[in-house]
């Protein structure tokens, strides 16, 4: 085999690779020699078939097959001799007018990573932001769900209701005169002020008593999901059939109890260490933040544009798919449009930076252990129905870029936390504002792409965390979220102001749920 460099411009190469044709048809010689004893034909004892009559059934197959072999062993050949490290699968064109017999000559193109120098960690200071957790907070969570699991009992006969009393009531919706489909129910609970119900509905059952009936009129938001009641002026016929109010909470042992726990004590010590949970990841997220920061600024080597393309192209995707859920998706757009070229550079970023660190990992004797990947298949395999998991297994073990993918974030972790363990590290008590004014102030800063080592040695882009640049455009509010969440993917979904709601048919709620009930 020949090899010659043809071209050698910053990280791109290009080489024309030369396969003699007698190595070819050496290696079509010893695959008919390997299938022969397993053909089959009338008139031949099995694998006594004559290598002559094999070639004519299946040497176009074979031929092709040899070829590829050939192909791939003159890649592996290539890098291996030229001591490359391919940032990206090589471009492999073979020569106009090739036939069986010939030298195959091919044009082989390809981008190496950079070689980049593991940077000295002396001297790296970082400041982690904490906030505490106070009585009153765990006071008020568990006040929270005492609020979620009260109680109501009879308020008495006569007793005139009011915001925070529950109704319970039959009611009938009527559309130009006329009963419409789910507008209707009988012993209905109804508690006044919660907002569960379209505005105007629980505002005029205010002052009712048990056994009024009384009509109300409500107007349905132009913007409510079912179409024939939208901005539509409707009547509803109520009959209040009982006025109950909430019994006083209390936090003690006996409402511990209720939720299956031993004490209130242990369900303030479960809140609070909930409280700790939830702020701790925003206190990674800023100390990561920190971390990019002092690397970026650091190190500026060229990175390889098609990595930077993928990367740039995954963004891409995200602000658009985002775009285009706004209320205005063409303004958002086009407002995102006019950046394109920041975030172009934010890819460029992400990219070196997750370079640098697959580097840092890589020099360090950073890496995931084969316990710890098979955990991550075994726990990615279960959101695939049962009888696919199994082929999940299978795909991820046989496919390199893809188990690189699944390793990249735990891999991302752990270069990380060493990092963390070599920093020198100050604490500082912050209130939760703070710490996401922290977080928020860096409207430049740029979440990392971590190059797992496998992944890089493989020669494939490296998986990315999933976290977007965080930008001030309405069509990037959940970008920024995910920013604000290291390790964690792009929202699909975000919690709406309405709270979400049981499916049900009946339409006199908001529009957070489409075919909601009037009631609970």
């Amino acid at each position: 085999m020949q090899i010659v460099e043809t071209s050698n411009e910053g990280l791109k190469r290009a080489y024309t690779v030369t396969i003699a044709a007698t190595a070819i048809a050496a290696r079509i010689e010893g695959e008919i020699k390997k299938v022969a004893p397993q053909v089959r034909m009338p008139g031949f004892r099995p694998g006594k078939v004559p290598a002559n009559l094999v070639r004519k059934l299946h040497g176009p197959a074979i031929h092709q097959e040899a070829l590829e072999a050939s192909i791939r062993e003159a890649l592996d050949t290539l890098v291996a001799q030229q001591a490359l490290r391919p940032a990206t699968q090589p471009s492999v064109s073979l020569g106009e007018g090739y036939a069986e017999g010939q030298d195959a000559e091919l044009t082989v193109a390809l981008e190496v990573l950079p070689v980049i120098a593991a940077p000295s960690l002396d001297g790296l200071k970082l400041e982690k932001l904490v906030v505490p957790v106070t009585d009153e907070q765990v006071e008020e969570a568990v006040a929270r769900i005492g609020e979620g699991q009260k109680t109501f009992a009879d308020a008495g006969e006569g007793a005139v209701a009011k915001d925070g009393d529950q109704l319970i009531i039959d009611f009938v919706g009527k559309l130009d005169g006329e009963p419409f489909e789910g507008g209707s129910a009988e012993d209905a609970p109804l508690e006044l002020g919660a907002g569960r119900f379209i505005p105007g509905f629980e505002e005029q059952l205010v002052g009712s008593t048990a056994g009024e009936e009384k009509t109300i009129t409500v107007t349905f938001p132009a913007d409510y999901p079912a179409e024939n009641l939208a901005g539509k002026e409707t009547t509803f016929d109520i009959t209040v059939k009982a006025v109950k109010v909430a019994g006083e909470f209390e936090a003690n042992d006996d409402f511990a109890k209720a939720l299956g726990l031993e004490s209130i004590e242990q369900l303030r010590t479960l809140l609070r260490g909930q409280l700790e949970q939830e702020t701790a990841g925003q206190t990674r997220t800023q100390m990561k933040r920190q971390l990019l920061d002092v690397l970026a600024a650091d190190h500026d080597f060229d990175v390889p544009p098609s990595m930077v393309e993928a990367e740039f192209e995954q963004i891409w995707q995200q602000l658009t798919t985002e775009a285009q859920r706004e209320d205005n998706p063409e303004e958002a757009l086009a407002e995102i449009e006019a950046e394109k070229d920041d975030y172009r550079k934010i890819a460029v970023r992400r990219v070196r930076l997750g370079l640098l660190l697959s580097e840092i990992g890589q020099a360090n004797g950073v890496a995931v252990s084969a316990q710890e990947m098979e955990m991550l298949i075994r726990q990615a395999a279960q959101q695939y129905r049962e009888e696919d998991r199994q082929r999940f297994v299978e795909y991820i073990r046989n496919e390199p870029l893809a188990a690189a993918q699944l390793r990249a974030p735990l891999y991302e972790d752990k270069v990380v936390d060493f990092l963390f363990d070599k920093a020198e590290v100050t604490t500082r008590e912050v209130t939760r504002e703070e710490l996401q004014a922290a977080i928020e102030a860096d409207e430049n800063g740029n979440p990392a792409v971590i190059a797992d080592e496998a992944a890089t040695d493989a020669g494939e882009a490296p998986a990315v965390e999933a976290e977007a640049p965080k930008k001030k455009a309405p069509a990037r509010k959940k970008a920024a979220a995910a920013d604000a969440a290291e390790g964690a993917p792009a929202a699909e979904a975000e919690a709406t102001d309405e709270g979400a709601a049981p499916k049900k048919k009946a339409p006199a709620r908001k529009k957070a749920a489409a075919e909601d009930a009037p009631a609970e």
